[in-house]
């Protein structure tokens, strides 16, 4: 079906499509943001993939596939039953998340939206069901809002969730884990809550490293951080990743403070670290939790960056692209 339906699907359409990806409609945002268009209308329609007309899907499939066999097979996945509590239960509207046919199907009904705004000569980008209409000024953006929350509801039967959707500028806002700066020629960068979830993972992994080897975390760390900086690639500012990278090596710092444990181990791992005997007094005297002395001096005397590096360590900074460092 891929092929039948996709040549007619929108150029400002971007998820789940052969040879398109999220990077790409990144990167077109940014052009409509250069352009002039400083205000977005970021469009979160509420749980999309349980919310699906079965009815109106049904009737899109049909302008283009006209085997009845194949269109009664569709309608059977769409309302295939589900298991909840040992009872099985008809579904009446939404497609099954995780299904390979999903995404497909997503993207035929959402085609009616990007039509609209194709019609309408608007500038945007959709990945999935996540939709930015870029405008010039915010009185643009809220008639922009209004119509075509109307449209969705009244057309396609979807519901906006007006407390997750806004009007604002587009660096105020985040699309598919990027944001921008305010600059005339923006520049991008992961937004707030991708760098927490970022934190959150790094948090997971070197929690379980309390109790073991060092190097076996880091090893962890990196797998992780080269899938992330993967992904954030076009990113063109680096504070973010400068500031990640201070507060990965603080908490490697930790792990290594809580796995000597007795001050006595600390005073002779610092002197051998190279902490000189009357400092490392001090320090193991100080009585202080293992996130301040992770930061102190002595640890970094100690356990230096380039130790770290040593240990095998990546610095998020440095595997940036070369262009994105030097801007």
């Amino acid at each position: 079906m891929t092929p039948i339906f996709d040549r007619g699907f929108s150029a400002h359409s971007y998820g789940f499509r052969p040879g398109r990806s999220a990077q790409q409609a990144v990167r077109q945002a940014c052009h409509h943001i250069a352009e002039g268009n400083r205000w977005v209308v970021d469009l979160d329609l509420e749980k999309f993939f349980d919310r699906v007309n079965h009815d109106l899907l049904m009737s899109r499939v049909a302008r283009k596939i006209k085997d009845k066999r194949l269109l009664k097979l569709i309608r059977r996945y769409l309302t295939a039953g589900i298991m909840q509590d040992g009872l099985v239960s008809i579904r009446e509207a939404g497609t099954p998340q995780g299904s390979p046919l999903s995404p497909l199907l997503s993207n035929i009904l959402l085609d009616d939206l990007d039509k609209e705004l194709e019609r309408r000569g608007h500038h945007f980008c959709r990945y999935a069901d996540d939709v930015n209409i870029y405008v010039a000024s915010r009185r643009a953006g809220e008639r922009v809002m209004a119509s075509l929350t109307h449209y969705l509801e009244a057309k396609l039967r979807l519901k906006v969730n007006r407390t997750k959707s806004a009007v604002a500028r587009p660096w105020e806002r985040k699309f598919l884990g990027y944001t921008v700066t305010n600059h005339r020629s923006p520049r991008l960068k992961p937004a707030p809550s991708s760098v927490k979830r970022a934190k959150d993972r790094i948090r997971e992994i070197t929690h379980k490293g309390r109790g073991r080897n060092i190097l076996k975390v880091i090893e962890e760390i990196n797998l992780f951080t080269r899938g992330w900086i993967g992904y954030f690639r076009l990113s063109t500012v680096r504070q973010p990743f400068d500031l990640l990278d201070q507060w990965l090596r603080r908490r490697l710092r930790k792990i290594l403070w809580e796995q000597w444990r007795k001050p006595k181990t600390r005073y002779r791992k610092l002197v051998v670290l190279g902490v000189k005997a009357e400092r490392a007094r001090k320090a193991t005297a100080t009585g202080r939790g293992a996130w301040w002395n992770a930061g102190a001096s002595h640890m970094h005397a100690a356990i230096t960056n380039r130790l770290l590096a040593q240990w095998g360590l990546l610095s998020l900074l440095d595997q940036i692209p070369a262009r994105s460092r030097l801007s």
